[in-house]
């Protein structure tokens, strides 16, 4: 069963990411603390990493680089960064996330995007 990360701290975002994933055979584990998504998705042996834009005082670009620093020279999970606007798409790029989607978002949408293509 593979197993995801997700860094959030929005109830509605949880509950989202859940119901999607529920159906697609995911394993979640979550947390709501940003300076802990690296060491999680490293100690966790997850699969793919799903961030939110902005996690209490961090934004998402800085997560998604924490986890790749994290994993440099060694197999890393997927990233997938959820975007509070689709100008954000630039932002998403830059930080060098797999994949990414706008929010409010379909769980089809998300099951494609923690598939690598």
């Amino acid at each position: 069963m593979p197993k995801a990360l997700l860094v959030c701290d929005t109830p509605w975002v949880l509950n989202e990411v859940l119901a999607s994933l529920s159906t697609g055979g995911w394993e979640v584990e979550a947390t709501d603390d940003p300076t802990e998504a690296a060491t999680k998705a490293a100690e966790g042996a997850v699969d793919a990493v799903i961030v939110d834009m902005q996690v209490q005082s961090m934004g998402g670009m800085a997560m998604i680089r924490d986890i790749k620093a994290a994993f440099e020279g060694v197999p890393r999970p997927r990233t997938v960064l959820l975007l509070d606007r689709s100008a954000d798409q630039f932002l998403a790029r830059r930080a060098g996330a797999d994949a990414w989607l706008l929010k409010p978002f379909q769980s089809s949408e998300l099951r494609a995007a923690l598939t690598p293509s």
